[in-house]
């Protein structure tokens, strides 16, 4: 096709409202943008002069996939600028629940936004008839990572439990021999979502970029904390995370792009696995490779290669937190307090969707400054240099293919810019 005209108004199964503009002219790309229109929330104007004790209660509101996530990193942003210590029950207890998030939301992806492309189906409805299996076993491992959080924070979608310094709730013995008791049985789910990604033929196309993610100095796989670090080589600590952004503006996008040394960089799933691949629990390192996955990869449909990965590792670490707990016998501790009201702290946390940066000062109890930088938003600059680089490839493809490979290629990325799970409406003109 010499002449191709892709206008997408507006862009579905992604968080907030964007477009697809591509326009190629006698078989000259001319124009390829990912614009997203969607207006500020203004969430950082909401927390100045707001007490730094409701900081992870609003921010979690931020996304309704990535509550615990968001809530985490403000609580590690608040602690660091109060100087707060956290206990070992603490640490312990906010990675399980971390864990719960990301089996949750990579379920979710992996199932019900990326599945039905291969298998056949407009959406995840149609295959609780053609293929009941899956969904239903979809459905029971979501079920238990919500489970596994309300345990833990009382609830998933925005934690109520989790506070400044630990928690306000903790889960029973009796909670948490039933929560082991069913991620052992989930290791079968683990293996038969292992064989149906076998089965899945995934788009041949790469475009080798810059990988970024946390990584840890104490053998733990990068959730968590840790320092910046780059498949281009360079490491920073969280504090620097301004320099590696660098956010800039562009005319096209309401959201901010993202460079570090390149044009671009990729956060999320296969960014941690190309940053952190050797720290894998052992079973998800052998799913791995059962489904190909080696560093570095550079092929961006393989990032929801890379969260099956994930989803192994997620396992069986819950299963290794919760022994950890209940050696220790868990027992109610008050919350760590602050060893002071004023300070500057930033809190760093591996998303579902990459790296998540929390920045707040505080002076006398009150946040007087707030920035938070979004893994979706630093992937933007990515996505848009890789469908400028797709579409050449497809031009001897008819309307309906290129759609379609866009398509996959904008959720491959699980983009939280909105929770809609419909497909792209493309025209072409």
């Amino acid at each position: 096709m010499a002449n191709v005209k892709v206008n997408v108004h507006h862009l579905t199964r992604v968080e907030g409202h964007g477009n697809i503009v591509v326009d190629v002219v006698n078989g000259q790309l001319k124009q390829c943008d990912l614009q997203i229109v969607e207006t500020p929330r203004f969430f950082e104007a909401m927390l100045r002069g707001k007490p730094y004790q409701n900081a992870s209660h609003i921010t979690s509101r931020i996304c309704g996939i990535c509550a615990v996530g968001h809530a985490t990193a403000s609580l590690r942003a608040s602690e660091a600028a109060l100087g707060v210590e956290l206990s070992e029950q603490t640490k312990l207890l906010r990675r399980l629940n971390f864990l719960g998030e990301l089996l949750d939301s990579h379920v979710l992806h992996a199932y019900m936004l990326v599945a039905p492309d291969f298998l056949g189906a407009p959406s995840v409805i149609p295959l609780a008839n053609t293929a009941p299996d899956v969904v239903l076993r979809a459905l029971r491992m979501k079920k238990l990572a919500g489970d596994l959080c309300q345990a833990i924070a009382g609830r998933h979608t925005h934690p109520i439990a989790m506070v400044v310094g630990g928690f306000t709730h903790f889960p029973t013995t009796n909670q948490l021999y039933d929560l082991r008791e069913r991620f052992e049985a989930a290791r079968e789910d683990v293996v038969a979502t292992a064989d149906l990604f076998q089965t899945l033929k995934l788009p041949q196309f790469e475009r080798e970029t810059e990988y970024i993610a946390l990584r840890r100095d104490d053998g733990v796989y990068g959730f968590i904390d840790g320092d910046i670090v780059s498949t281009d080589n360079g490491r920073w600590p969280a504090s620097a995370y301004q320099s590696v952004t660098n956010e800039y503006l562009v005319p096209h996008s309401s959201a901010k792009h993202t460079q570090n040394q390149r044009e671009s960089y990729m956060v999320g799933a296969l960014a941690r696995f190309n940053v952190n691949h050797d720290l894998l629990h052992p079973v998800a390192k052998e799913v791995a490779a059962a489904l190909g996955l080696k560093p570095k990869a550079t092929n961006p449909y393989l990032i929801t290669v890379a969260q099956v990965v994930e989803i192994a590792h997620c396992v069986e670490e819950a299963i290794q937190l919760i022994d950890a707990l209940l050696e220790m016998e868990i027992a109610w501790e008050d919350p760590a307090l602050p060893t002071r009201q004023s300070g500057e702290g930033v809190g760093a946390c591996e998303v579902p969707r990459g790296t998540l940066f929390h920045h707040y000062t505080i002076e006398a109890g009150t946040i007087v400054g707030a920035n938070c930088i979004i893994p979706t938003g630093q992937n933007l600059a990515n996505i848009e240099l890789d469908m400028k680089a797709l579409v050449p490839t497809l031009l001897d493809r008819t309307q309906q293919q290129i759609t379609h490979s866009l398509e996959m290629l904008v959720r491959a990325y699980d983009p939280c810019i909105s929770c809609s799970t419909h497909l792209l409406d493309v025209k072409f003109e």
